[in-house]
């Protein structure tokens, strides 16, 4: 028998001028979901009914993606995209927020709660971009080329299957991607201005990454769940091992046979487990009952490195 869950409204809010799209769901201590680069709200679209019975939950389109309004040479840098989020939770009256974000927003997560550490509760992150992974980098240089670029613009018109291929590598098991997955991450591709906007992150990605590696330090206190799928072939799990040790008070879930996008692949078991890290008391309470049954590896081991 399916649940019934709370409803989930679309909704909107300006920020410094601009429409920022989201979808809102539930009541109780406000959680916002970030997805990552080239990504939307749709993204945690199995996520946000389960979150909802504990949490308000907020699903944003990021600025410049998604149904957001696209602003023509909008900072692209990790500052300036973590005080626009504060800008967006003084607009919606939220004084503080747990967050859980994916992949590119866990990087804005980390500096939102870096730069605005008493806005931030509790955070999960998704095998967030981090100053340890230097798996993409032959990657994010191509596309900083003349070449990379002119292919990145003809992205949006390539066929429906060959986005199901490359979204299909970010999964451990490619079976697993649906119809809907696939519409999350190409439906505002052709919008004008978000490839640009994705090509001035990647532009900017070594000296954020430097950024970020400074900021860290601003996160020592805050409990952190990272999750990470063993078969992540975009961010890797050499780099969860490293940024554990940097964050003391955070845990590793570790996912066996899981890609780079785990609450899409997995949604049970990740839902499950950050309904139990937000909810209990201190991050020392929290076991992953749900997770063992899976066969699911836990990391426990904190301190700095």
């Amino acid at each position: 028998m399916t649940p019934e869950y709370p409803p989930i409204e679309d909704a909107s809010v300006l920020v410094e001028g601009a429409r920022i799209h989201y979808h809102r769901a539930g009541s109780g201590r406000p959680l916002l979901l970030l997805h990552g680069l080239v990504g939307s709200a749709k993204n945690w679209r199995r996520n946000i009914g389960f979150l909802a019975q504990d949490s308000t939950v907020f699903a944003l389109d990021l600025f410049n993606m998604g149904q957001s309004d696209r602003i023509p040479g909008l900072d692209a840098g990790l500052e300036a995209t973590a005080d626009r989020l504060a800008a967006y939770m003084d607009a919606l009256g939220l004084d503080q927020a747990d967050i859980a974000a994916h992949s590119h927003g866990g990087a804005v997560a980390m500096m939102l709660a870096a730069r605005h550490p008493q806005r931030v509760g509790r955070l999960i992150l998704f095998a967030p971009a981090n100053p340890y992974c230097n798996l993409g980098e032959n990657l994010i240089r191509f596309y900083q080329t003349p070449l990379g670029i002119w292919l990145a613009r003809q992205i949006p018109w390539l066929p429906k299957k060959f986005k199901a291929i490359a979204l299909g590598r970010m999964y451990g098991d490619p079976s697993r991607v649906t119809t809907d997955s696939l519409e999350g991450y190409i439906e505002g591709l052709t919008i004008p201005g978000t490839v640009d906007h994705v090509l001035e992150i990647v532009r900017r990605w070594s000296a954020d990454m430097k950024v970020l590696r400074s900021a860290l330090s601003g996160l020592v206190a805050k409990p952190t769940l990272l999750v990470w799928g063993d078969r992540d072939r975009a961010v890797g799990l050499d780099s969860a091992r490293v940024l554990q040790h940097k964050l003391p008070e955070s845990r590793l879930l570790v996912l066996p046979g899981v890609g780079h996008i785990p609450f899409e692949e997995m949604p049970d078991i990740c839902n499950q487990a950050m309904r139990d890290w937000l909810l209990a008391p201190s991050i020392s309470d929290v076991r992953y009952p749900a997770a063992s049954a899976h066969r699911v590896r836990i990391s426990e081991i904190s301190g700095a490195a």
